[in-house]
């Protein structure tokens, strides 16, 4: 370690990640005039936002001229349960139309109505039809358009580094520390701004959707350097995922199956969402398969079916289904698109065309044709509603010069998050954190980050290679996931998450002696070392948040407290670090939401 060596940048602005909100951060940022940095774990083109499939949710009104703003504001706010942080959202819906056609100005090729206008789908949780899409690989094509752009913008990418601290000058952040993966070299970045884009937590658990890369690095770094994070405890279970072959299991199924037509049967054939219509949204939803078939169709007078209620409350249906022994021979329920014959002649053709990702991707992995049988499907953990705390206009943190965007923040979502408001979060609130990390870095003269910093950090990452007698880290992670899974997932209660938190306990003490053998090059047991800080310290948050929330709302499910608390509804869960280094999990109250939106959530019932 003595002597150890180290590369050094200078930037104006550094973003960690480069998926949706990265690469939206990184190009506003240049356009402003600063020196951006762009630093991502895999290659370019690689981030977890091409996974994202459904669509982008934007009321740009093309397909239902009642759309607007106001309705969508409206739709995330009961999403949320009324959690979120409203000026987020208000900005998310106001901002989300631009976004979008601006992405197309830039060379997204989107699938168009007759008139040619952006064709868009009907999603969960969503009043009108909202969610521009090209078939069903719109993340995909949402990548390559900021890449098209961005490489042009003068920004300089670091491929496959990974960050392992940010580094700090007083209570500010002036850059961050991390290695190449593939050659295990060390590199320091200094900048005036740091945005992080970082995505998730999703390896936490044993079943998820999520790509290798989500072990909550950017909530981790963020905590660890001062900053807080809101709403942890909701964790959000997509209803769809696939269940066999085991090879495959968590992998996605776009919420645009059901978008398209698709209904949740059980074993029997019984269609069972039409037994579990929450109150909050009976006025909104169809109570008979043909009133569900016509608003699918385009029916602007019929309501929608129950297979696009909130996603919380879908998975929970299947779970239901499941643990009654009304599941499918390989422990999910089946998802029907190619039921639709009976109503289409020309069905087959019309899936291949709407949804061709999912035509191959359960041809080619499990040998299910699903122009001819149904999909078998269950929960997925997905995606994490709770992240940074960050203010709602700026994106900054609190740690100054720290900002974050896309699912690394949190405040947008709330309790639940609404499928497709998720790749408009990335477009809104990138532009925002490039903006103004941009406008921070130009106001502030350059910090400074000690050397005393730069060797901690070094020596505690290349500590695993000291512990010759150690412990593989892949068993260490395997037995997170399994834990997490089964002790604070889709279900919880008291005495299960209070075994998790002594578990975390025991987890991390032998995370402490995790070894890394061999050398620094190609060393993916090494990486996955260093991943179990994040992990834990990601896990820990979600646990101790979901313990204090004695409720049921959104996404959290505590079958000790099945029910919502109205004492519970009117307070955002904060998680920070204490000077003695431990965990502590606050109530703060939300602000009080400005009359003007107030009113609107009312209008729109």
């Amino acid at each position: 370690m003595a002597g150890e060596s180290y590369k050094t940048h200078e930037h104006d602005v550094l973003v960690i990640g480069a998926g949706g909100a990265g690469l939206r951060a990184a190009i506003e940022a240049s356009a402003s005039g600063a020196r951006v940095g762009l630093v991502c774990k895999s290659l370019l083109g690689k981030a977890h936002t091409v996974m994202a499939e459904g669509g982008v949710a934007a009321a740009l009104g093309n397909v239902d001229d009642r759309d607007n703003w106001r309705v969508h504001f409206s739709d995330t706010m009961r999403g949320g349960q009324y959690l979120n942080n409203w000026r987020m959202a208000e900005l998310h819906a106001q901002q989300a139309p631009d976004r979008v056609r601006e992405l197309e100005a830039w060379g997204a090729v989107m699938d168009r109505t007759p008139k040619g206008k952006i064709l868009q789908r009907n999603f969960g949780g969503h009043k009108y039809p909202r969610l521009a899409h090209v078939g069903d690989r719109t993340g995909l094509e949402m990548i390559r358009t900021l890449q098209d752009h961005g490489i042009h913008q003068g920004i300089e990418v670091f491929m496959e580094f990974t960050i392992t601290a940010l580094l700090k000058d007083g209570g500010r952040v002036v850059g961050a520390i991390g290695y190449d993966r593939e050659r295990g070299r060390f590199h320091v970045w200094k900048a005036g701004a740091v945005v992080l884009a970082t995505g998730g937590i999703g390896r936490a658990f044993k079943i998820t959707s999520n790509s290798w890369e989500y072990t909550g690095d950017g909530h981790a770094l963020a905590y660890h350097a001062g900053a807080e994070l809101v709403d942890m405890e909701f964790v959000q279970f997509h209803p769809t995922g696939m269940v066999w072959p085991p090879s495959v299991r968590g992998i996605l199924v776009t919420e645009g199956v059901r978008g398209e037509g698709g209904v949740l049967r059980n074993k029997d054939g019984k269609r069972f969402m039409f037994d579990d219509i929450p109150d909050l949204y009976k006025q909104q939803t169809a109570d008979n398969e043909e009133e569900g078939w016509r608003y699918v169709t385009g029916d602007k007078n019929a309501l929608r079916p129950p297979e696009l209620l909130t996603r919380d409350h879908v998975a929970r249906c299947i779970v239901r289904e499941i643990k009654a022994g009304r599941g499918s021979p390989h422990g999910g329920v089946f998802l029907d698109i190619a039921w639709i014959k009976e109503k289409l002649p020309n069905a087959g053709e019309h899936i291949k065309k709407k949804l061709p990702s999912m035509y191959h991707q359960f041809k080619e992995l499990a040998g299910v044709d699903i122009t001819q049988e149904p999909m078998e499907v269950g929960p997925t953990t997905h995606y994490v509603m709770g992240g940074v705390k960050v203010d709602g206009d700026s994106q900054m943190s609190s740690v100054p010069g720290l900002f974050a965007a896309g699912e690394v923040a949190g405040g947008l979502h709330g309790a639940n998050r609404l499928g497709g408001n998720s790749l408009s979060d990335l477009l809104v609130f990138g532009k925002l954190a490039g903006e103004h990390a941009a406008k921070y870095a130009k106001d502030n003269s350059p910090g400074h980050a000690d050397a005393g910093q730069i060797e901690d950090a070094m020596h505690e990452a290349l500590a695993p290679f000291e512990r010759a007698d150690g412990e593989n880290p892949y068993d260490i992670q395997h037995d997170l996931q399994d834990m997490m899974q089964d002790q604070s997932g889709i279900v919880r209660n008291e005495n299960d998450m209070a075994k998790a938190v002594d578990g975390l306990a025991g987890l991390r003490e032998r995370a402490s002696r995790a070894r890394a053998d061999g050398h620094r090059e190609y060393n993916p047991g090494w990486h996955t070392a260093l991943d179990l800080k994040n992990l834990l310290t990601c896990a820990e948050a979600v646990v101790r948040s979901a313990l204090d929330r004695r409720e049921s709302r959104g996404a959290h499910f505590r079958e000790d407290y099945p029910g919502k608390d109205e004492a519970h509804g009117y307070h955002n869960s904060v998680t920070s670090r204490g000077p003695d280094g431990h965990m502590s999990v606050v109530r703060r109250d939300i602000p009080q939401i400005r009359d003007e939106l107030k009113q609107i959530i009312e209008e729109m019932g």
